[in-house]
């Protein structure tokens, strides 16, 4: 699937990769192309073939954030482009049932920074740089905080967020936006394999997982929520994915689920 600002390609393997493309632009995030965000990425979230997504930005930046030629007013969903929010679409990618991945280079700011936050694991190349620049806009992007403070934390949040100073990859991996820096000739063994990792996991167990622990977030749970947990676990114990996942590892050999290599 591509239309004019979105390019969806998606391998035999199940690996998805999903291209902003509005590199004239700075893939700047206008209504219509949030409006097929939104759609691309609950299609992506039903597909059972679908086992990982790659987000990436094409030409010179991943994301400039919100398209500013084209905001109506401001609100504590960030910028009015006249259609979805960029809140919207970070929420429906922070609840994707499969590993995500964005790859950064160049530009990373605001709404494109929220997106890459909402990502299970950033990869970043030397030339990538951040920042929250909304107040320098004049209002807070109150909606986006959760993905920003759940990706940082809020004693460096409260600098970004209130300077809205630019930053560069190395301090975006020492505060936890990023992953791993990489020089360009790395990265695309880096992605490799990172992919493979993901696809060497259960699909089931993967969303299980990442639905526990964005329910669990950094609360303390009742005792009640834990024993819902532990019986939750008991039952994922005895479904088909977990018995082929023990006997895979008896038998020393790749579990069933995972997509082999064409050749």
């Amino acid at each position: 699937m591509s239309t004019s600002k979105l390019i969806l390609d998606v391998n035999r393997r199940g690996v998805a990769t999903l291209t902003l493309s509005r590199p004239d632009k700075g893939n700047a995030l206008d209504g219509e192309m949030l409006t097929d965000m939104v759609a691309t990425l609950r299609r992506i979230n039903d597909d059972p073939h679908v086992r990982v997504l790659v987000l990436r930005g094409s030409g010179r930046h991943f994301c400039t954030g919100a398209d500013v030629g084209e905001i109506k007013s401001h609100d504590d969903a960030g910028p009015d482009t006249g259609g979805v929010s960029i809140a919207t679409v970070c929420d429906v990618l922070n609840l994707c049932a499969k590993p995500t991945v964005a790859v950064v280079h160049g530009a990373c700011l605001g709404g494109g920074l929220a997106i890459a936050a909402c990502c299970d694991a950033v990869i970043a190349s030397p030339d990538a740089f951040f920042a929250i620049p909304e107040v320098r806009l004049g209002f807070a992007p109150t909606l986006l905080m959760p993905f920003f403070l759940a990706a940082c934390g809020p004693r460096f949040l409260r600098r970004y967020l209130l300077s809205g100073e630019r930053f560069d990859a190395k301090r975006a991996a020492q505060i936890g936006l990023v992953h791993d820096v990489l020089d360009p000739a790395d990265f695309d063994a880096a992605l490799a394999d990172l992919v493979e990792s993901f696809l060497l996991a259960g699909p089931i167990a993967v969303a299980n997982a990442k639905s526990a622990l964005l329910a669990v977030g950094t609360a303390a749970e009742p005792a009640s929520s834990r024993a819902d947990a532990e019986a939750g676990s008991r039952r994922q114990a005895m479904i088909d994915e977990a018995q082929e996942g023990a006997a895979s590892f008896r038998e020393k050999r790749r579990p069933t689920w995972y997509p082999p290599v064409s050749p």
